[in-house]
């Protein structure tokens, strides 16, 4: 065992050390290969016996409390880890397929909650978004791709609210990604009967002045967040949708009213993440095509069936190589 948890120390530190977001491993019957997602890009790193990942694969399922002895259901867990005075929470997800029981694993630092000046590219985009938060109620949405910043974009908006005013937050999540002090933080249990729908009942039962929910997944999650926002609460939430204006789509699609999205919606940010060059170091930081005002009220009135050239990802993109931050990673 003291083999196993060096292994996966050794992992766990060369994936952190390279600013990887992801582990995966694809094993297969003498060979597991080993994959780091690193900004953005899934890289190859190291094979390992399949005899190794096999124990290491059982180490990680105990470690997350999951059942080592079931390998025909998908299953999901967490550990925590520590390297160099960081905390990280490891989540773990297991896939069964024809070979082996292949596993990935998210990486979630909990010390580097970044205000939104660090996570965004644009100044006048963070100051945007600091305006949505100065309304009392209403709902402002998040869409983007998995591992896009939505989350990190969220707990900055919640961090940056708590220092500027004293407000009651509670959050519903799936997984509780980073623990926040001050934030009244619900992880989700659907085998404890804790959902997104019974814990946002709950929830506006203990008085919250902002409520963040994780994902509207499904109609009941919707109406329940449209309803907060109807009674007075701040609502923020991150969507599935491909662009800013999709994302009005999917509300009507979930059966959302037209009234309440004019009554309720205060703004739509789609986020992506680019690769850019501050001192000499690659980084990722965030743009965001956000929708407010005119546009927004277009967009639920069903004539505007895209943002305007000007707020496109393209055209973020080159204004970025204009500024000189991504000259060796853009092509010309």
């Amino acid at each position: 065992m003291n083999h196993v948890t060096k292994l996966s120390d050794d992992l766990f530190q060369a994936a952190v050390s390279q600013q990887a977001s992801d582990i995966h491993f694809y094993p297969y019957e003498q060979q597991t290969e080993i994959y780091f997602r690193i900004h953005g890009k899934r890289t190859f790193t190291r094979n390992i016996l399949t005899k190794q990942y096999q124990l290491l694969r059982t180490f990680f399922k105990f470690s997350a409390n999951m059942d080592i002895g079931e390998h025909r259901k998908p299953q999901a867990g967490t550990l925590l880890w520590s390297f160099e005075s960081k905390d990280y929470a490891l989540r773990i997800s297991t896939l069964p397929h024809y070979q082996q029981e292949s596993i990935a694993i998210r990486i979630l630092p909990q010390n580097d909650t970044l205000p939104l000046d660090h996570l965004f590219l644009f100044p006048n985009q963070v100051q945007q978004m600091r305006r949505w938060m100065d309304h009392d109620s209403g709902l402002i949405l998040i869409t983007g791709a998995t591992g896009s910043g939505k989350s990190s974009t969220l707990y900055s908006l919640l961090e940056m609210e708590m220092k500027e005013k004293p407000c009651q937050i509670i959050s519903l999540e799936d997984p509780i990604e980073r623990k926040i002090n001050q934030i009244l933080q619900v992880q989700i249990n659907e085998h404890a009967g804790i959902s997104y729908h019974t814990g946002l009942k709950a929830a506006l039962r203990h008085d919250p002045d902002i409520l963040m929910v994780g994902e509207i997944r499904d109609k009941e999650t919707a109406k329940f967040a449209v309803e907060a926002a109807l009674t007075g609460h701040l609502v923020l939430s991150t969507l599935h949708a491909k662009n800013a204006v999709g994302t009005i789509f999917r509300l009507k699609e979930m059966g959302i009213k037209t009234a309440d999205l004019h009554q309720i919606l205060i703004g739509v940010g789609a986020l992506r993440l680019i690769p850019i060059m501050r001192k000499n170091k690659q980084q990722r930081s965030a743009i965001g095509e956000l929708m407010e005002g005119d546009y927004l009220t277009e967009a639920i009135e069903g004539t505007l069936l895209a943002l305007p050239e000007e707020h496109q990802f393209k055209k973020l993109q080159r204004k970025a190589f204009a500024y000189g931050f991504t000259q060796t990673i853009f092509p010309q």
